[in-house]
């Protein structure tokens, strides 16, 4: 029975057997080639996600400026991708031994919490900066309180305790198990029953995913219909929040191009685990589609500092003072050392 639902496979198990038990289930010839490129893959997706979104905050935090509400979320957003990326050196070392579990029983959680976090919170900050955008462009006169620093700081806080505990589940049925059969002790998730299974995934689909996209959706459909507004382009004020809304509608668009593939495969394997249809290619065809969708998931986290830098002018623009700035106080540094050196060298002349 395939259990492969979530970011990390929880279908070790079934991945083994399926190279190791012909008889039962044929492997396909993917499976060499996944397990070849996994490791390589995650490598590139951490080094990447890890400078990129470090990157993103030290512009965020080291600005002179305070950060707009919209930048708070896309801050916030950028803390969620690198604690994502921090975890995926685990488990590329993990794939890369075979799904065999070097770090421990706490680790084997807190790893997994990270990740789980991850999938609720992003999604999250995306619904808070498209709400965010839809107050600035189409209830322009009215929800200003809604837009202040200090509510987006609390939104924020509640996202991650919200995430936090959506992945408690994780936290309490994630384990290293030993499996004498395979001889490999794998972080697994299992859970006390198929009920437990389904309900959970049935609850990662529905407020993971589904909920938070039709809210985006209908402030999508919102914010795309005012930029069309032409009556509203003479205002100053309005074509600044259209920019941002440009970058914040690029960042939803590559986010759920990543993350549809993944929850699809999570509803087909509910379907599946619970009979609603079966069979050896349907099981193989879910295992490996777990496995691609679950990395597709994982670039998200690298390509968001991509587009602020490609799409987001005001964030290019924060950028280069930001770095001006780092070279200017450099600068100021030496000169104030150098006139230093020179001045206590005339006491002694």
């Amino acid at each position: 029975e395939c259990t492969a639902l979530s970011l990390i496979p929880d279908n070790a198990t079934d991945i083994l057997s399926n190279q190791t038990d012909s008889s039962q289930c044929p492997s396909s010839e993917a499976w060499n080639w996944l397990y070849a490129m996994q490791p390589i893959y995650m490598g590139v997706i951490c080094v990447l996600g890890f400078i990129g979104n470090a990157f993103v905050l030290s512009v965020f935090c080291f600005h002179k400026k305070h950060c707009t509400v919209a930048e708070i979320y896309l801050g916030n957003l950028a803390a969620a991708d690198l604690l994502m990326v921090s975890c995926l050196p685990f488990w590329a070392i993990t794939v890369a031994n075979m799904f065999e579990w070097h770090f421990g029983h706490s680790l084997c959680q807190f790893i997994n919490v990270g990740i789980s976090m991850n999938m609720y919170c992003s999604i999250y900050f995306l619904v808070l900066v498209s709400i965010d955008r839809y107050l600035a462009l189409v209830k322009t006169m009215s929800h200003g309180r809604m837009r202040s620093v200090s509510c987006a700081k609390i939104s924020c806080f509640t996202i991650w305790m919200f995430g936090f505990i959506m992945s408690i589940p994780v936290m309490l049925f994630r384990t290293p198990k030993y499996f004498p059969e395979y001889n490999v002790t794998a972080c697994y998730l299992e859970y006390p029953s198929l009920k437990w299974e389904t309900s959970y995934n049935l609850l990662l689909s529905l407020i993971g995913f589904f909920i938070p996209l039709l809210i985006i959706s209908y402030c999508t459909y919102k914010i795309i219909e005012a930029l069309r507004n032409k009556k509203m382009h003479k205002f100053n004020t309005v074509k600044t929040e259209g920019k941002a809304s440009f970058l914040v509608l690029s960042v939803l668009l590559v986010f759920f191009l990543c993350w549809i593939p993944f929850h699809s495969t999570t509803f087909l394997h509910i379907l599946f685990n619970n009979g609603l249809f079966g069979g050896c290619v349907w099981e193989v065809f879910l295992d490996i589609s777990n496995q691609v969708s679950s990395y597709l998931a994982y670039s998200n986290s690298c390509l968001n500092p991509v587009l602020y830098v490609i799409v987001g002018k005001n964030f290019r623009k924060k950028a280069k003072e930001v770095i001006e700035q780092m070279f200017y106080k450099r600068g100021s540094t030496s000169e104030s050392s150098r006139s230093q050196y020179l001045s206590t060298l005339k006491t002694f002349v």
